[in-house]
Parts: C-alpha cells; structure tokens; sequence
C-alpha cells in the first residue's frame, strides 16, 4: 500500500507540472512526430557500439534490432499484420530438400541499406560464414554445428547444405524475439577484424536510420527513412512516427511519472501497482487487455523448475505432491497482484496456443487423474480463474470481466485444486515420514527444500516464489527462498540450485511449433552435473518418450499439422511426469499513452507484440498514426 500511496502522490505531483506536455526527454526532433520507447537495457555501458553480432558489447534494444536490422523471416507472437508468418529478405517460406538436409532462400529483390547499397545474396552468405570463421560471434557455435556450405546457384537464391537432418534450420533466421540479423558486406569487409568493429554508424536495413545517441548511453534516436519503400517494412505501408527515441526512464515510479506527463508513449513494463495507477490516473492510457489485467502475456512460461539431477526430485510422485500444496490463487495474488494468467501445461497460454493446446486438451486434463497409492484424485480445477475474478471484483470493479471466454483469456483455463491429503498420500508413498509437524526424506533426513529466486530484479516471481516456499513450509516442509540477485542467470545455467522460479518454456506464440524451445529438450543436449548447460532445458531432464517426440517434429516440416499432434503428446507427458510446475505466462505490463499517437497493438487487435524491445515490435510502426493535438 506503500507503494501505491508514493506512486499516487508523485503522479499527482506530476500532473501539476503543466509544462511537462511540451517537453522532450530527447533533444533535437520535434516531439509531436516522435514516439518515445522505454529500452528496458537502461543505460548503455558501451553506447557507441553498433556490432550486434558481437557478444555482450553495446545495447541491443535501443532500437538497433527493432527499427535498424533485418532477416529473412519473422513469426509475431500474436496475429501479425498479414498473419503471424512474414517474409521477410526472404521472398517465400524456406524451400527443403526431401530428408531436411539442404534449406534453399529465395530472396526478395529490390531491398536496400540506408547507404544506398542493395542487399544481396552475397550480405547473407557472408553474415553465415563470417560467424563459422570467427567462433566468438554470437551465432558463430549454431552456424557452425549445422551449415557444410552456403552458395548461391543463381540469382537471388541461396542454398545451405547442412551437417545434419533438421527441418528447423530456418527457425535461425526467423524473428520471434530476435534472430541472425543480416550483415552488410560492403561495410563489414572493411573492417581489420569484425569482432573488434564497432559499426558506428551502422548501415540500417530497416526502415529507420540512426539519427542521433546520447554519449552516455540515455537514449537513442532513429529516423524514417526516405527511401522507406525500399525496405521490407514499406510493403505494409508507411511508418507513422518520423523518428523513434528508444529512451532509459529510470526506475519504476519514474516511468509511471513520465508516462502520466506524456514523456513515454510506451512503457515497456511496469509493477502491477504502477499498472493500477495508470489505469486510475490516466485518461490516455491504451493497454493490451481493455481492462483487468491489462497486461500482455508473453509466450513464455514462468514455472518451478526442479533440478532432476537431484536425487530429491528424481521421484514424479513427490513432484506431484509439491504441486498439490501450491495455492494457484493465492501466488497470483502475491505475484501479479491477480493479474497473472495460470497455465497447468508446459505451453503458454498466448498467442494461437489456447485454440490449439489449452482448449483442446480441457477434456483430458478434466478426467486425468493421480493414484496417491491410497486414493485416486482428479486434481484439475477449470474454474480458478472465475475464483480469482469474484475475488478482485469487490475492488476492481467494472474492470474485471464477467463473459466466460474473456475470464479465461485473462486468467487462463483452469489450474491444480490444492490437495495436502493427496499430497500426503504421494509422500508416503514415496517413502516419506511425518514426525510431529515436520517430514523426513526416506533416509530419514529433514524434508529441506531451497527454491531460489532473482529478487528486486524480478519482483513478480520473487513474490511468487516466496507464496510458494510459504505454502510448503505451512505443510511441514523445511523450505526457504535463496535469493540470487544478479548471480541467477549463471547459477541457473551451471546447475547451481535444487529448485527455481524461472522459464525453460519459451515459444512462438503466434505459431502451435514447440520446437524452438522444444528441441533444446533431448535427452542429447542434458549437460552432466557441474557442467554448464546449454539453453533451454534448466531442468536437466532426460526422457525417452519426449526424445521420440523431438526425434519426429525433427522428421517433419514446420506446417504439418502433427506438429499440433506432437505438442499435445508433449503437453500430456509434462502432467503426468511434472519435471517442471507450470504457473502462468510472464505477463508484461506494457503501458501506451495515446497523447500524440494511436493504433497500437491489443488483444481487440492482435496485429503485434507491444513489448516495445522485441524486434517484432517494428510491426507497430506502420500502424501508428499521429493523434491530432
């Protein structure tokens, strides 16, 4: 309430600063034709560094990969302008040979750099094999474990013979968050060594061209270009915004504040309660949801994730036992404040992903049922989200949704009902023991649990996981949270924890093909304990049924439809086997002020993710248009 009270007080404070309307957070473009973005990088260590094909060098969500660079196709995790699928470079749909090991481009002419020069297959073919002979770069080690060679048969056609079947290739070149951005060969060829480059200026591809960049990393300016026919953006139509300020507003209470004074036209994220604040104070304000919980879902999924090399949690029934005792309503409460839209399969509940998993698999999830060696249960609960929503109606109001179908979209389709006497029942069966009000592992050690969370650097999940160990521990679990702010990422890659609040589920979203997390799943790539494990599979499990489920989406094209078949097969083994506790989708509070534009992205008009560092994001561009003052 605190925090409400400050966020209420200084957005007040704020408002009276009439002035405020007129002033940039930007010097030098007029703002009534620039859109302001929060780059949630902050402030740029390196800001005159452009080469993103380098590692951990510069910022790339300053506008670099949204509005500058390009590749050869994009997937959007929402509907997308002309669908989610867009060519890009590419003029069509990557063409394979019939066993997946050859991959043919054919590329779209007519497409140039912002220095008049016009992409080629020659930009594409040196993007590929500068990486495989520089094994620094940041795509150098996928490059280099698929491509034999690149050519180009003939005009406007590129060719890849791989080193192995893989009917995934293209996914690298494919945009869902970022993908193997196009180097332009005439700029780069120059350079003494690409990895000590710093590309400033860089050559754009996109529609907009590096205006201008504060010296200490604040913000950073882009421009249309005027040749923005000439990039693969034009076909869509114009760009409304003549320039684009990618901008470091500072912290929490500050983005709020400068959204309300009309200084940040998009917040990329903002805590639940500054969210609340917007909704109340701001008349402009446009956000995903209309109403409660406003927030976009992203495709991916926050969830437990259990450290199956630990002999602790090698056994499905006290997995399963640790799922009973968590409160689904009262983590969403803690974490999201009820904003939180629940999952209890391994898919997020976004994009195309309800229409091809959730709903569908209601009926199975429904009759599914748990032998506890004492009992048998049905633990699925399709009414958890109408249960949050008559609980945040007394305060929200005409906010919260009433219609069934807008309750699930919000809320999700249903989660796990709370069981300690099953949970009970699977711990015994598992050989546990209770001592007075205490459980004692089969070896007759305390039942000690540590679930590591990020801290202040990710609030939402840190509050999560705090709900959850409480839970455990009101059962007789000894478990406490070990925070690890600012160690997580390598803590979690090294196999440095038993259990953790983070995500190994990462998709489409706008496409039902799991693989892009899903491949990373065979039991191949599970890294031996105290090795560092690649991305994504944190959890370290390995499965025969789910490698003979990788093993045939690898067989098959990426449209065919038993890629729907397969992802089912998938989300029902992850219920039955529970190597991860799904929660809910990563819900990002993405706050866009209509002052000085309109036509941003909703749920009433999917046609792009709003999270403005996502380089799908460029889509909003040609949608928005000036607002008349």
């Amino acid at each position: 309430m605190r925090i409400l009270r400050l966020l209420t007080l200084a957005s007040g404070l704020a408002l009276a600063a009439t002035t405020a309307m007129s002033q940039t957070t930007v010097p030098g473009v007029p703002r009534n034709e620039t859109i302001i973005l929060e780059n949630p990088e902050g402030t740029i260590k390196n800001p005159g560094w452009f080469n993103i094909w380098t590692i951990n060098a510069g910022g790339q969500w300053t506008g670099l990969h949204q509005l500058a660079l390009d590749t050869l196709w994009y997937i959007d995790p929402e509907r997308g302008l002309e669908g989610a699928w867009q060519n890009s470079l590419a003029a069509e749909k990557p063409i394979y040979n019939e066993d997946f090991t050859e991959m043919t481009v054919k590329l779209r002419p007519g497409i140039y750099w912002s220095d008049g020069v016009e992409f080629t297959p020659d930009d594409l073919i040196y993007t590929v094999e500068t990486q495989i002979k520089n094994r620094g770069m940041r795509w150098s080690a996928l490059l280099a474990l698929n491509v034999e060679s690149v050519s180009s048969p003939e005009p406007w056609t590129v060719r890849f013979k791989l080193k192995r079947q893989n009917s995934r290739f293209h996914s690298l070149f494919t945009v869902r968050f970022n993908g193997i951005w196009m180097m332009p060969k005439h700029v780069f060829e120059k350079a003494a060594d690409p990895q000590k480059f710093d590309f400033n200026p860089p050559v754009s591809l996109g529609a907009y061209k590096l205006h201008s960049y504060d010296p200490d990393g604040k913000w950073y300016v882009w421009q249309k270009r005027d040749d923005w026919q000439r990039t693969t953006l034009g076909r869509y139509g114009e760009p409304g915004p003549k320039y684009a300020a990618y901008i470091d507003p500072g912290p929490p209470d500050k983005r709020v504040i400068a959204q309300l004074n009309h200084n940040l036209d998009v917040v990329h994220d903002v805590a639940p309660e500054g969210m609340f604040t917007l909704s109340k104070q701001s008349p402009s304000l446009k956000t995903w949801f209309k109403n409660f919980p406003f927030a976009h879902p992203d495709p991916t999924l926050p969830s437990v994730i259990f450290n199956m090399q630990n002999p602790a949690f090698q056994n499905r029934d006290v997995r399963w036992a640790l799922a009973l005792l968590i409160d689904a309503k009262a983590v969403s409460m803690a974490s999201y404040r009820g904003a939180a839209t629940l999952s209890p399969i391994g898919i997020p509940p976004t994009g195309t992903h309800p229409d091809d998993y959730h709903i569908p698999l209601q009926d199975w999830l429904a009759s599914y049922e748990i032998d506890t060696g004492k009992s048998k249960i049905k633990p699925y609960d399709p009414n958890i989200g109408n249960q949050i929503a008559d609980m945040l109606r007394p305060t929200m109001k005409e906010q919260i949704p009433t219609d069934p179908a807008e309750i699930r979209k919000a809320f999700g389709y249903g989660w796990w009902k709370p069981n300690p006497q099953a949970a009970a029942e699977l711990l015994e069966k598992a050989g546990y023991t209770k001592r007075g009000n205490a459980w004692y592992t089969p070896d007759g050690k305390l039942f000690s649990i540590k679930l590591m969370v990020e801290g202040d650097s990710r609030p939402i999940l840190t509050r999560a996981g705090t709900m959850i160990v409480q839970q455990w521990r009101q059962f007789g679990i000894d478990a406490k949270t070990e925070v690890a702010q600012g160690t997580m990422l390598d803590r979690r890659n090294a196999g440095d924890f038993e259990t953790l609040i983070s995500w190994s589920v990462e998709t489409y979203g706008g496409h039902p093909d799991l693989s892009y997390f899903l491949d990373s799943w065979h039991s191949q790539f599970v890294a031996a304990p105290g090795k560092t494990q690649s991305p994504r599979n944190w959890q370290r499990w390995s499965n025969p049924e789910l490698d003979k489920i990788i093993e045939e989406v690898r067989r098959i094209s990426f449209d065919d439809k038993r890629t729907v078949e397969l992802g089912r097969e998938y989300a029902k083994l992850i219920v039955r086997e529970m190597p991860i506790i799904p929660l809910m989708a990563y819900n990002v509070f993405t706050a866009m002020d209509e002052t000085y534009w309109t036509g941003y992205p909703t749920a009433e008009d999917p046609y792009a993710n709003p999270v403005p560092n996502w380089g799908n994001s460029r889509s909003m561009m040609v949608r928005l248009k000036p607002k008349q003052q």
